[in-house]
């Protein structure tokens, strides 16, 4: 009863934590498909879900596992996956540091960024003082790598190559959404382009958003099936935000700031499971919903100040 009580709890975490980190990608969506033809909708919100979901935030966590044991084969990964068997799992959660350490660097790279260089509405009072001095971001970041490697160089080699892993990724996809940011400004004043054209660019972009949702839920639990279950449904939520309620979400401001440090706390997390200090797993899906209730109430509060 208490597994079963914990795996609920994970899969709302998880989709939680899914539907509000994509509320940027709802809003790109939203505006790129109001450019398309009926049909080119369509066959995004039916067919391209089969890319965004079962593509993506089903086989990207597959292949993750697998990148821990591929000693373990196609097959036997399948098995580590869903067996209940007691060493099988414990050996996939001995070899996670690495993974750990890579996903929270991207994170905490990711928040830092947010938090540094990038517009927002300040849900604290904290977050418009740090950003006037987004200029230290690059220093910031710079040495909590080198901290990291270095001391980890000494205890645990692999978590140092860990976190240099994550620090690519985050320039990486980082990189990707600041060109995807000019492609959509391009996309939306050029009639001309395709449809086929802008939903490859929309599966793209949705792609990269979905590396942070993925990461994160590694946080929650090294369980692909739960991983897999939670990120899907927040990812179909996503989809029907994206047609029907778009308006209502762009309203509540500080969802973005509730998103923002729950990628924080939940990268502390990986970090402090990297280095072997366990985090409960009932702590993050409760801690989780905890900063993302807090800022949706401040968003509902400042929305209802203005009607």
């Amino acid at each position: 009863m208490v597994d079963i009580a914990l795996a609920i709890l994970t899969v709302v975490g998880l989709s939680m934590f899914e539907i509000v980190s994509s509320v940027d990608n709802a809003v790109v969506n939203a505006d790129v498909l109001a450019t398309m033809s009926d049909w080119a909708r369509r066959w995004f919100l039916s067919f391209g879900m089969l890319v965004s979901v079962f593509l993506v935030r089903a086989g990207l966590p597959f292949l993750i596992v697998y990148s821990l044991r591929p000693e373990l084969g196609v097959g036997g990964m399948f098995v580590a996956i869903f067996t209940e068997d007691p060493s099988i799992s414990q050996a996939i959660e001995s070899s996670s540091p690495p993974l750990l350490a890579a996903g929270g660097i991207f994170l905490a790279f990711l928040f830092l960024h947010w938090l540094f260089l990038e517009p927002k509405d300040y849900g604290l009072r904290v977050e418009e003082f740090v950003e006037k001095r987004g200029v230290w971001f690059y220093a910031f970041v710079s040495i909590m790598l080198t901290l990291m490697v270095g001391y980890s160089l000494q205890a645990k080699p692999a978590i140092a190559f860990g976190a240099t892993v994550g620090s690519s990724l985050f320039f990486v996809t980082h990189g990707f959404r600041q060109d995807a940011e000019k492609r959509e400004k391009q996309m939306l004043g050029d009639k001309k382009m395709s449809d086929w054209s802008k939903i490859f660019y929309l599966e793209v972009i949705d792609a990269s958003f979905s590396t942070d949702g993925v990461l994160g839920a590694f946080a929650f639990t090294l369980s692909v099936p739960l991983i897999v279950i939670g990120t899907a449904i927040g990812a179909i939520v996503v989809r029907q935000l994206t047609v029907r309620n778009i308006e209502n979400v762009r309203k509540y401001k500080f969802l973005k700031n509730g998103a923002m440090y729950s990628i924080a706390f939940l990268g502390s997390v990986m970090l402090a499971d990297a280095f072997g200090s366990h985090v409960p797993e009932w702590v993050t899906p409760l801690a989780t919903g905890t900063i993302l209730g807090y800022f949706f109430y401040r968003s509902w509060k400042s929305a209802k100040d203005k009607t």
